[in-house]
């Protein structure tokens, strides 16, 4: 089959979606030679990328080849409409669709693409059978938040998106069975139709080649021992929560802490960086922004832990490079964080600010759960790739081609 994959263009600015996606083309790169399918990567780069060179079963396709023809004929269909509302008042005035109909669905056509291959959680169209992947459901579990409720990608764009693309899709991938079972009860999807395929652990942080660098401190000036989160400042990623038990630490146990910050700001920084002021906690907490991927490494190695007090699951990335990199991790007991986590983190309630305290303490008082939890972390790390993932589309790919053979292209 002809496989076609969409590049969005992301930033490393974006976090764990550009980690995820950049590490998984750069292993469907590698494996593709592998398959009995071939890949068609769609991107808006002019030039093909230096990794496509050279490649087998996988080439780059850029979106901007024969886009004028495209926007040409959006014009004139456009145009055309236009001049039937002139001469019609009363018919219906609307383009629709057209950036899926002149851009994505013509060079899709154009090279028969059997299938498309969602790899982060948007589907483009739903006219060419598909696979979407799913992060999480959040709306629906927690549609309180204003970041999938009224802000940003709104409560009923994100259910009208979901709605139409789940019960079109061909296949829908997602990473644990919690998720798998939240999809079923929500959307009604067939069970045989989701797929199970855990997270990978990004290879930054398994790469053995890596070098503790602990003059870290003395470039972000980290003084006492601290706690890192590396999260985007969105309301969810539960800063506060975390804000309260660094002060829980130092008041009620005499314990100082500071903590520090990495990620781009959603919105919601300026009301953490009051929070700590009001809390007389200020020069304890480190705001960094966005860092380069040697400093997110060192940070980890030289961290007395991972605070991963999320309100969002079941799938994050975090814990994993903490694992990979002997960083101990104390994460939230959402949905789904047992089976991705399993025994290698101290899991906590988010909501609690007292009990993310005592997970921390616990790790001051018994350094044997200390190391036995960066133990468990390596092992937990080490069982689930990028390759290993790749591997998995390589079979839903295999299954669906037994039903693709039973029609010809339209």
């Amino acid at each position: 089959m002809k496989v076609a994959v969409f590049i969005a263009e992301e930033l490393p600015s974006n976090g764990g979606s550009y980690t995820f996606t950049s590490e998984i083309i750069n292993s469907l790169i590698k494996l593709a030679s592998e398959s009995s399918h071939t890949f068609l990567v769609f991107g808006w780069q002019k030039e093909i990328p230096q990794q496509f060179l050279g490649a087998k079963n996988i080439c780059y396709i850029s979106l901007w080849d024969g886009i004028t023809k495209s926007w040409l004929y959006g014009l004139n269909v456009i145009l055309n409409t236009i001049f039937q509302k002139l001469r019609y008042p009363k018919t219906k005035f609307k383009i629709e669709n057209w950036y899926e109909n002149f851009i994505l669905l013509r060079p899709l056509q154009k090279h028969e693409i059997d299938i498309i291959w969602n790899i982060c959680p948007y589907s483009l169209t739903t006219k060419i059978p598909n696979i979407v992947t799913v992060w999480d459901l959040q709306h629906r579990m927690q549609p309180y938040f204003p970041e999938v409720s009224t802000e940003g990608w709104k409560w009923d764009e994100r259910e009208q998106y979901y709605l139409k693309t789940l019960k079109r899709a061909s296949f829908i991938i997602t990473g644990t069975n919690t998720a798998k079972t939240e999809i079923e009860r929500f959307y009604e999807v067939p069970s045989e139709r989701i797929k199970v395929l855990p997270l990978p652990t990004p290879q930054f942080a398994l790469n053995p080649a890596l070098r503790n660098d602990k003059s870290i401190r003395d470039k972000y000036n980290l003084t006492d021992e601290y706690l890192y989160y590396p999260a985007q400042f969105w309301p969810h990623k539960n800063h506060a929560n975390l804000l309260l038990a660094v002060k829980l630490l130092k008041d009620k146990y005499d314990l100082k802490f500071s903590v520090v910050f990495t990620g781009s700001d959603k919105g919601n920084k300026e009301y953490i960086r009051e929070m700590a002021a009001k809390l007389d906690i200020s020069l304890q907490v480190h705001f960094l922004g966005f860092i380069p991927q040697e400093d997110l490494i060192s940070l980890y190695q030289n961290a007395f832990a991972l605070t991963f007090v999320t309100f969002f699951g079941p799938d994050n990335l975090p814990p994993l490079e903490a694992f990979a990199l002997g960083c101990p991790v104390v994460a939230s007991k959402v949905s789904g964080a047992t089976e991705q986590l399993q025994d290698a983190a101290l899991l906590v309630d988010p909501k609690n600010p007292e009990d993310i305290a005592l997970a921390i303490k616990s790790l001051w008082d018994d350094i044997s759960l200390r190391q036995t939890l960066v133990q468990r972390g390596f092992l937990r790390a080490s069982q689930w790739s990028q390759e290993d993932y790749v591997k998995g589309i390589f079979s839903i790919l295999d299954e669906f081609a037994t039903i693709r053979r039973c029609w010809g292209q339209k």
